[in-house]
This record gives C-alpha cells, sequence and structure tokens, in this order.
C-alpha cells in the first residue's frame, strides 16, 4: 500500500519528513498528502550546508528519503504523520548521515548473523517556558528521586506522555521522578536498534511538543544545573542471532549470566571508552555530568571511570541482570544513531579481537580512588575529540567520512566555546 493509501485511511493530512543532523538535531519538511509518494521515491531536498552535516553551499542538494516502515502518527496532533529519512546525495547514501551510519553498521553486523538490540533510558527535565528554573516550585526535596507528590503534580503531563507512546506500540512500562528536582523518566520496551533511534528521536520531539502545550519548556541537555543530577542516556545493549531470535549475551551458568560474547562485546567497548565519549557525550556540557560533584542527593549517577560492574550504579557499565548490559555513560545530548553504531561498532572489533575485560568490580568507584590499571574517562570534549581521531577502531567502523565531518564540527564547537570569557573567569582573575 502506498503511504498517500495508508495516510488516507489514518487521517494523516501531512508528513513531517525527518533526518538528524551530526549535532542531534531534527530536520523537517512538511509534506501534503497528495505529493508524499512522489518524495518517496525522490526524496525530499535540503541545502545540506543549512544544517550540521559539513556540507557547503557548493554542495548539491541532499535529499531525505522516508522510510514508510517507520511512520508514527503524532498522538498529539494526529492529522501529521512522521517519517525518519535517510539523506542522498549525487545518486548515493550521504556518508556522513547519521540514520546512514547505523544502517551500515546494522548491515556489517547482519552479514555476521547479529542483530543488535538496545533500549534507552531518556532523562529529561521540565522547566518554566524561558528554561532557568524548574518549572514545579514545590519540587524543592534534597532528596527528590521518586518523590511520588512531584510525580503527581506532574500526572497530566506524564500520562498523555505514557499513553501516546502506548498508542504508538511502544509498550511503556514505568514512569518516574529522577534524582534531580523537574527530572522525569519514562521508559519503553527494547527493540532492534534502527527502532530504537527511531523511537528515541521521535521521544524528544514527542516529550518537548506536549510539555509546549503545558506551558513548560523540556530539556535532555545532559546539565542543565551544576548543583543537580544531569541527564543521562543509559543504553541497554544486547546481541541476538537473527535466524534463530536467540540471545546470544545470555548465559545461565555465568555468575552475572553473560555470555563469552558477550564479555568479548563488552571488552570492545571498554577499550574503545575514551573514543566512544566524544559520541555519547558530545557536548561541551556532556562533561560537567560526568565529572560533577556529589549532588545533595548522594550521588552523581554518572560514571568517571572506565569499569564494568554486577548490578553497581558507580561504574561505566553495569550489568543488572542476565543477557544485556547498561552503559551508564551516554547522556541526553547524544545523537540516537550515532551513538548506536558506535556502540556496535567497538562490540564487534571486540568479539573479532577476543577483548576480555578482566573481572568486575565490585568497589564503590564515586568514593575509591582509581588504581592500578583503571582509566579515567576525558576530562572535556576536546580531550574525547583527540582519543576519537586516535582511534581507529571507531573512525574506521563508522567511516571516513562521518569521521572528519564530525571532528571538524565538534572541534569548531569546542573553539567557540573556549572563545568565550565566562563570568568566573573575570570573578577569579580580573585582579591578578
Amino acid at each position: 500500500m502506498s503511504l498517500q493509501k495508508t495516510a488516507e485511511s489514518l487521517g494523516i493530512r501531512y508528513f513531517l519528513v525527518s533526518y538528524s543532523d551530526l549535532l542531534g538535531t531534527s530536520r523537517s519538511k512538511l509534506i501534503p498528502v497528495a505529493a508524499i509518494d512522489a518524495v518517496c521515491e525522490q526524496g525530499a531536498p535540503f541545502a545540506g550546508f543549512a544544517t550540521w552535516l559539513d556540507l557547503t553551499p557548493a554542495d548539491p542538494d541532499v535529499f531525505a528519503v522516508p522510510d514508510p516502515a517507520s511512520l508514527m502518527q503524532l498522538p498529539w496532533k494526529r492529522e501529521v504523520g512522521w517519517l525518519a529519512a535517510d539523506l542522498w546525495m549525487n545518486g548515493q547514501p550521504l556518508a556522513q548521515g547519521p540514520r546512514n551510519v547505523l544502517k551500515r553498521s546494522l548491515e556489517r553486523a547482519a552479514q555476521r548473523g547479529y542483530e543488535l538490540r538496545t533500549g534507552v533510558e531518556c532523562e529529561f527535565f521540565l522547566l518554566t517556558s524561558d528554561g532557568q528554573q524548574v518549572g514545579d516550585p514545590f519540587d524543592d526535596q534534597q532528596k527528590p528521586c521518586y518523590d511520588q507528590q512531584a510525580l503527581m503534580r506532574r500526572y497530566d503531563l506524564v500520562t498523555r506522555i505514557c499513553d501516546a507512546l502506548t498508542e504508538l506500540g511502544w509498550q511503556p512500562y514505568q514512569n518516574d521522578h529522577e534524582d534531580a528536582n523537574g527530572q522525569f523518566e519514562i521508559n519503553w520496551k527494547y527493540s532492534e536498534a534502527l527502532l530504537t533511534a527511531d523511537r528515541q528521536t521521535f521521544f524528544k520531539f514527542l516529550v518537548k511538543s506536549m510539555a509546549e502545550q503545558d506551558g513548560l519548556r523540556a530539556t535532555f541537555m545532559p546539565k542543565p544545573f551544576s548543583r543537580l543530577t544531569g541527564n543521562g542516556c543509559h543504553i541497554h545493549v544486547s546481541l541476538w542471532d537473527r535466524e534463530r531470535g536467540t540471545n546470544l549475551f545470555s548465559d545461565g551458568r555465568d555468575e552475572l549470566g553473560l555470555s563469552p560474547l558477550a564479555y568479548e562485546f563488552l571488552g570492545g567497548v571498554l577499550h574503545s571508552a575514551e573514543a566512544l565519549s566524544a559520541i555519547v557525550t558530545p557536548t561541551v556540557n556532556s562533561y560537567r555530568r560526568i565529572h560533577a560533584r556529589g549532588t545533595t542527593s548522594g550521588a552523581t549517577w554518572s560514571p568517571n571511570t572506565i569499569s564494568y560492574s554486577g548490578n553497581n550504579r558507580t561504574h561505566m557499565i553495569r550489568i543488572p541482570d542476565g543477557g544485556r548490559f547498561e552503559l551508564r555513560l551516554a547522556d541526553g545530548a547524544a545523537n540516537p544513531y550515532i551513538m548506536a553504531a558506535a556502540l556496535l561498532e567497538a562490540g564487534l572489533n571486540g568479539i573479532d579481537q577476543h577483548r576480555h575485560p578482566g573481572p568486575p568490580l565490585n568497589t564503590n568507584a564515586y568514593r575509591e580512588t582509581a588504581t592500578g590499571d583503571m582509566r579515567i574517562l576525558p576530562d572535556n570534549l576536546l580531550d574525547s575529540l583527540r582519543a576519537f581521531q586516535r582511534d581507529t577502531v571507531l573512525t574506521a567502523g563508522l567511516g571516513q567520512s562521518f569521521s572528519d565531518a564530525y571532528v571538524k564540527l565538534k572541534t569548531a564547537e569546542w573553539r567557540d566555546y573556549s572563545s568565550q570569557v565566562t563570568k568566573w573567569e573575570t570573578e577569579h582573575t580580573l585582579d591578578c
């Protein structure tokens, strides 16, 4: 069935044909139903240099070719359908297009009989419309995590979001008030990695849109307030047999429930952790969260060391139960497509090179100083970008065109940040 006919059966009048640029910003065109089948064949043209794709005005248009399987009808405006799109230029997939990057990595895994499945925990703040403070003035506890009163004061908005996810078929299973004042999390069932990345992209759009309806501003910024816990995006990872549909990470004989293959995959992630930081903690602000001082709640909920453990939240990787592991490094600014691709490339290299991660650590990494061979996560974006450039696993796996473009844009971002004179500097060094 054509998308036009699908739209007519669903009452859709317009489609948002959407793609993610290298910085994770969603870009769209609004296409009337009568034109959507032609757009599916030819793509919607965009001036690529006008978004973060490392293109110039001399480059030809990029064409966003929608994926009909990604269709999501906006629950808050049902006459609009959202479509994730792949970018093409000069008749070829755009090498640095984030969705294209993930699809290439997934195809390489598929050739080996693997399917990556992921689940994400997207934390967000609900702020006043100007974004300057927590939207609920009564949400002021020192330990606000799971605060029943604050959760119920946002009942209408949280349940509207959860109901929307149910309507979309995502199978949401819990909603909670997180560790910071004004911070929430809504969880849905894990799935194949491309579908999860599409859903994560749409989720951010959905949450922001529904918050605006209530006069609020939702943000996934890693660390909007220095005194409060930041927004993580913990990602749960497992590798499955494509033909048999079995979890290749699961092994009931292991103390933590992981197979030898899972440990090698995990070892690959640890091996490339510094470089991975450039992808999953991708902004200057990200490192406010990673190396934050303890909050009044008692913990930052983010890692500092490159380490793994069982059900222990102080390490970079946690194994909460058998058959999967949780990367706690990623934050709300990570591009969903590139994050999944980088994890997969690091993990596949771990399998190829048999990178066993060594024994798990059961220490409290927040209180005990790193010793021995334990590595520390990068202190800032520049350090992580330099690590990424040195890491041939990720640069080769994600592609040189992507890697060069990403480093170029992110280095420019770092230099722009570094050129700013802050209030802290004048307060501390004006009279030097």
